[in-house]
């Protein structure tokens, strides 16, 4: 079972990076990335938790998980489930997000042109409206439900489960600065997506994505040993990242100089200037980082910090080259084709 595991975590991730690197290939191909986007936000709703719409596309689902959190005494019904099981991981279920609302704002008018804008709202608000539950004080974040190692044991319908569904949370005495750096930055992208549509959700989306960054900054530590049960499965290499990616979001979302003075601030401490990567993951965000800051220098934002900002885009401009096997010897694996 760990064995399907490990090959069935990567759709949820994986499509939304299709969906922000595809999507401006839609038209003018010989290959219908349209019906590939289509196809891909179909997958999210097969994935879905909780009390289902009745707008639900993909028939064969019902509703499930509707006591998750009760054990607690919080909410936490809805979100998504990881991929072939029924755990609720919260750092990868925060990046995807994150993915799909960048997509969602670089790609907006193909989204639109292809009539899949509403779906991918939809997707992107599955999760958010399960992460504002799941935050239900400033320093309070809960990061997960379900057990992995029970659940895997146990390959049924998410309609039907007899597994644990355990809640898992990260406070002030148990931190987890990158899961909540993480859900910060999917909070503040998704603000950015929903904002032409709907102002006042983009605004509380923001009123959380703020909170999860101080709480993520101020009390340090990584999740997976807060959540144990998640090292198995999505070990965290470190939080330096999320901080980070979480500031730069931030940043494009509010124009509130704090963020990017706290980039610049931190950009050697952090390694945010310092690392050049050829993966961009759940797990690494520094190539992400590297890419938002360079597009605020390239928009003529950089001000005072116009250097450090050029370093960012030194980093960028390998992680681009790696991924077109342009660098000597340290690029991006791909398959042939």
């Amino acid at each position: 079972m760990m064995f399907m595991r490990s090959c069935t975590k990567i759709p949820l991730v994986s499509l939304a990076l299709l969906m922000l690197l595809g999507v401006e290939a839609a038209t003018g191909s010989e290959f219908n990335y349209g019906e590939a986007l289509d196809k891909s936000l179909l997958f999210f709703e097969a994935q879905r938790s909780g009390k289902l719409p009745p707008i639900q596309r993909v028939k064969w689902r019902s509703d499930s998980g509707l006591k998750d959190g009760l054990a607690q005494g919080v909410d936490l019904v809805g979100g998504y489930y990881d991929a072939g099981d029924h755990v609720k991981f919260g750092l990868p279920m925060a990046f995807t997000v994150t993915m799909l609302s960048w997509g969602a704002i670089e790609f907006r008018k193909e989204i639109t042109d292809l009539d899949q804008l509403g779906p991918t709202l939809w997707a992107i608000r599955w999760a958010t409206d399960y992460f504002i539950k799941a935050h239900p004080q400033p320093n309070v974040l809960w990061g997960q439900v379900g057990d992995g190692n029970s659940d895997h044991y146990c390959w049924e319908r998410a309609e039907d489960m007899t597994t644990p569904r355990n809640a898992y949370k990260i406070d002030e005495n148990h931190p987890g600065s990158d899961i909540a750096g993480e859900t910060a930055a999917a909070l503040a992208s998704a603000a950015i997506a929903f904002k032409p549509y709907n102002s006042s959700y983009s605004n509380l989306l923001l009123v959380h994505a703020k909170q999860l960054f101080s709480f993520a900054d101020r009390f340090r530590g990584l999740y997976d040993e807060s959540i144990e049960d998640a090292k198995d499965f999505y070990t965290s290499s470190g939080y330096s990242d999320e901080l980070l990616w979480a500031a730069a979001w931030l940043y494009k979302a509010t124009n509130d100089d704090y963020y990017l003075k706290y980039v610049v601030d931190n950009a050697v401490y952090m390694g945010g200037t310092g690392w050049s990567v050829k993966e961009f993951s759940w797990d690494n965000k520094y190539a992400g980082v590297q890419i938002l800051l360079t597009k605020v220098l390239l928009e003529g934002r950089g001000g005072a910090y116009t250097s450090t900002l050029k370093q960012y885009q030194a980093k960028a401009d390998y992680f681009a080259c790696a991924c077109l096997q342009k660098n000597d010897g340290y690029n991006v694996h791909t398959t042939p084709g």
